[in-house]
């Protein structure tokens, strides 16, 4: 039970730094995680003692991270600047362990052996591209920079993890044999890579068989696709490869099926995306969460006499791994096409942010290494923990002074008034094309929604256009009375329905209360006066209508609702587009209440939605030819208004 609890804390200590985000995105969504993490660990409750198992933590978390990070990545890229990503992945990443774990054996030879020195320096070698991405999120990063910082996380990971080995093997035997070395890193590296692109290969075309005989078997092959990255990543372990690049190597494969699969399979692609984007996002939010749940108790093992000495040395080693990154940039030992040489070698200097990878290879350090306790585990631990921070810090604060923000050719306000401008239009071409209809009508319902979730609700404009909705709907009352189209039991029936649904919705002047009272009373004196018995609407106090009743009753209230409609159309503006929608759904679900019973035509219902938005997409075409606004606006337009029919596509399943 406890476990179980543990995991509810975790994911809510996730959700609760995106929310604080979300409200204050100045600082990083990773350090937030942290602290919750820290406020998580302090809680008196037993479910947050975690021990991490490195194993466990490497198949279930970094694995399917990683996968996803392969399968977003673009293999035209990726063969074309293979040497550029070797050059950093394996090149940067053992000249970093080499100079880094040689300076910590020359800064305190009786603490680090070299051994212990290349273990530690191995552990702070992986970069993070998601920390990278949570800080620069509203910067202009460089193509060329991101490209490179992305493909490097990719691979750097598996160099780490693999020196790492090599390190902690010689540590245990005490004896390191460079040729052995050599052979067992191609053996994981390229090893890994390879059956990782074998496996991924054969797991594909298992689906695209699958698609092939079956279209669309989402339930089949989404769980194929979410498990392959636990099952490679298990099988190269157990063969003694790289994990790690296995996993990367069939997420690259995958991308390659998707970009064949362009058009094909477009259900099954827009749930895969949907999914992995959730899975990515909870399980780096877990990881830096249990960043911050660990802190605390590695701390309280801590003195405070070495904990300075701890923080200046991850503070030293920070400072050495970033600066080989900046001379291996700006000496052209990686080429990464920059157009300013100075600036992208710093900037990719501060990309060498720390973080998943980092703190999965320092909790996977042995507790007993030849049956002895390991005495530099909680201090190497720590110390990789502050080396994350730092790094998640300066790039924090480096990137906004070096990056300009990200600006688009139009503004959040821009795009939300243009968007009411477009269902406005396809509204008001399907009310002047045919015939009022009960299909038509949920139709400009259910698109009027499209408006509403951009839209802040104005409780005051709402309430005065109810005012005046109601008024027209009561003196329609009295002009089809007048007319002979409806008796005096009907109209008494209707005012009293009517006033009775005016006070449940709505607040009321003194000047609306009177009128609706002098409503009630003048239909009550004519009921008295005029009361005839077999009436048709000889209805008890609880209004239980037969089915004759009720189509007659919607018929006088879809004529109510034209006249409102009619005003309605007169006074929108983009600016009460929201409040006129709820205006419109209050008086289409009180028509409805009347038409539960009676059959709708769903094919007309289908076609009117997807004429509107053809009729959408035709006003964003016709505005961008008239220069109106940019294509980029254009474009977040259309694939706004395409996001809403694929959702209501979908529906019709």
């Amino acid at each position: 039970m406890e476990m179980i609890l543990g995991i509810v804390l975790l994911l809510t200590a996730v959700v609760a730094a995106n929310v604080v985000h979300l409200v204050y995105p100045k600082i990083p969504l990773s350090i937030y995680q942290i602290i919750a993490g820290i406020l998580l660990a302090s809680l008196p409750t037993e479910a947050t003692n975690f021990t991490m198992h490195p194993e466990l933590f490497m198949m279930v978390i970094i694995a399917p991270l990683m996968f996803n990070d392969g399968q977003n990545q673009s293999f035209r890229y990726l063969s074309s600047n293979i040497k550029s990503i070797l050059s950093m992945t394996v090149g940067l990443a053992l000249v970093t362990v080499l100079i880094t774990g040689s300076f910590l054996h020359w800064l305190q030879p009786g603490t680090f052996s070299l051994a212990l020195a290349f273990m530690l320096a191995a552990i702070v070698t992986p970069t993070d591209a998601v920390a990278v991405k949570s800080i620069t999120t509203n910067m202009k990063v460089p193509k060329n920079v991101n490209g490179a910082l992305e493909y490097e996380s990719l691979f750097n990971d598996a160099s780490g993890i693999v020196l790492l080995d090599l390190a902690l093997e010689t540590y245990r035997s005490g004896q390191f044999s460079l040729g052995h070395g050599i052979w067992i890193f191609v053996y994981v590296f390229f090893g890994g890579i390879i059956f990782g692109a074998v496996l991924g290969s054969l797991l594909i075309s298992l689906r695209t068989s699958l698609m092939r005989k079956h279209v669309d078997i989402g339930s089949i092959v989404i769980p194929i696709n979410v498990m392959t990255p636990i099952v490679v990543y298990w099988l190269a372990e157990e063969l003694h490869l790289s994990g790690i690049l296995a996993v990367v190597a069939a997420g690259v494969v995958h991308s390659i099926l998707y970009d064949r699969m362009r058009l094909t399979s477009t259900k099954v692609q827009m749930s895969t995306t949907t999914i992995w984007n959730i899975i990515s996002d909870a399980l780096n939010g877990l990881v830096f969460v249990l960043l911050g749940v660990m802190l605390p108790p590695v701390l309280g093992r801590t003195s405070w006499q070495n904990l300075g000495a701890i923080v200046a040395l991850a503070f030293a080693i920070y400072i050495i791994t970033t600066l080989l990154r900046f001379l291996w940039v700006r000496f052209k030992l990686v080429n990464i096409q920059s157009t300013n040489l100075n600036r992208d070698s710093l900037l990719m200097a501060l990309g060498g942010i720390h973080g998943t990878i980092t703190l999965a290879l320092a909790f996977s350090l042995p507790v007993l290494i030849n049956n002895h306790q390991f005495a530099f585990r909680n201090s190497m631990i720590l110390i990789a923990a502050i080396v994350i921070l730092i790094s998640i810090a300066v790039g924090a604060i480096g990137y906004p002074i070096i990056l300009p923000p990200k600006s688009k050719s139009y503004s959040k306000s821009e795009f939300q008034k243009e968007l009411i401008k477009t269902v406005q239009y396809a509204i008001n071409e399907l009310r002047t094309s045919e015939k009022y209809s009960p299909e038509k009508a949920v139709v400009i319902d259910q698109l009027s929604s499209q408006m509403t979730q951009y839209h802040e609700f104005n409780r005051n404009v709402y309430s005065q256009l109810m005012g005046k909705a109601h008024q027209i709907e009561l003196a329609t009352l009295d002009r089809l009375n007048e007319e002979g189209r409806i008796s005096d039991k009907e109209a008494k029936f209707l005012v009293n329905f009517v006033t009775r649904s005016i006070f449940r919705v709505n607040k009321h002047s003194f000047l609306e209360l009177w009128v609706i009272l002098w409503h009630r009373l003048k239909w009550r004196f004519i009921r008295y006066r005029h009361l005839k018995k077999g009436s048709r609407y000889n209805v008890g106090p609880k209004y239980q209508l037969t089915k004759e009743q009720r189509a007659e009753t919607a018929e006088i209230l879809e004529i109510i609702n034209r006249e409102i409609d009619k005003y309605l159309h007169l006074i929108e503006t983009p600016q009460n587009a929201n409040e006129v929608a709820m205006v419109r759904r209050t008086y289409f679900q009180r028509k409805r209440f009347f038409l539960h019973d009676i059959s709708m035509d769903t094919d007309l219902i289908t076609s009117l939605f997807i004429e509107a938005f053809q009729l959408e997409h035709s006003y964003v075409q016709m505005q961008l030819a008239d220069d109106q606004f940019s294509q980029e606006l254009a474009n977040a337009l259309n694939e706004q208004i395409s996001t809403d029919e694929l959702v209501y596509t979908q529906s019709l399943d």
